[in-house]
């Protein structure tokens, strides 16, 4: 419960953020209102694109192959039988050809959902530790959160671009308005910030929450924890060629765990000794 009203007020704070980036640009025209129109449309626009072809363009991106159940027969039938203890349709199923291992769930919905699992993942795991990630994938697809991660996405982008469309107005704005110059040059700076902090700190939740999910639905908390063990050390020894912007989708940072503190706050995904950690006083 605490996770989801998190999340509930972390995207309303990223709403209002848009908003008011649209409404302050509009006011140096003295069209404050409309400017938040147009800032709401922006990323209406570009939520209607994320939610209907996310899915597709990820897979692509990877080079995931839909694989059938005579071709993977193993894994269909762990699928099958998560889907049925989460009480779900069975997702579709793919593979990514990499060493790195990882997994992902994509598609807006239960009924629509994708699998995609590494062949890097299923080398080292065993079945146990497999069914915790897969259960832990299919707690996403229960939970909506891919939908959720796609609206976040979007609504940062939105308020990156418009930000980035802002500097136009920054440096041929009107010059006797030095207060509403000034003020949208920290806009420009401080706003695509926020959104981005925002934006990690809802995912490191929903990942603490489908840890937990994917943990009730396979019964094995512990094959959970000892597959992150498992995954830290193998994309650490084999960091994975992803974009930037999809990371959020994995299990597991695909760029590894190392780095300082400060490193890892910018991090798309909790420390894997937290998520460990919850799982074994489950």
């Amino acid at each position: 419960m605490f996770e989801n009203l998190k999340t509930v007020f972390l995207l309303t704070v990223l709403t209002l953020i848009l908003v008011g980036i649209g409404y302050f640009i509009g006011s140096l025209f003295g069209m404050a209102q409309f400017g938040a129109l147009i800032a709401v449309l922006v990323s209406a626009v570009m939520n209607f694109t994320s939610y209907f072809f996310s899915d597709r363009i990820v897979l692509r991106m990877y080079r995931a192959k839909e694989v059938s159940e005579a071709e993977a027969p193993v894994l269909h039938q762990i699928v099958s039988e998560l889907s049925m203890n989460a009480g779900i349709p069975k997702p579709r199923i793919a593979i990514i050809e990499t060493a790195t291992p990882n997994a992902f769930a994509t598609g807006r919905s239960p009924s629509n959902a994708v699998v995609a699992v590494t062949t890097g993942i299923l080398n080292l795991l065993d079945r146990d530790e497999l069914e915790g990630v897969i259960s832990h994938e299919l707690s996403h697809v229960k939970h909506r959160d891919i939908l959720i991660s796609a609206v976040v996405a979007t609504v940062a982008g939105a308020i990156a671009w418009i930000a980035n469309f802002a500097q136009f107005f920054a440096f041929f704005g009107d010059g006797d308005d030095a207060g509403g110059i000034v003020g949208l040059i920290l806009m420009i700076i401080f706003a695509p910030i926020a959104a981005m902090l925002i934006q990690l700190a809802i995912s490191r939740s929903r990942e603490f929450k489908a840890d937990e999910g994917g943990a009730r639905i396979s019964g094995k908390p512990w094959a959970l924890a000892n597959a992150l063990r498992k995954l830290e050390m193998g994309i650490n020894a084999h960091p994975m060629d992803a974009n930037p912007s999809t990371a959020h989708m994995f299990i597991a940072n695909p760029f590894g765990g190392r780095g300082s503190s400060f490193v890892k706050l910018f991090s798309t995904h909790p420390p894997m000794e937290d998520r460990i950690h919850r799982l074994m006083e489950m």
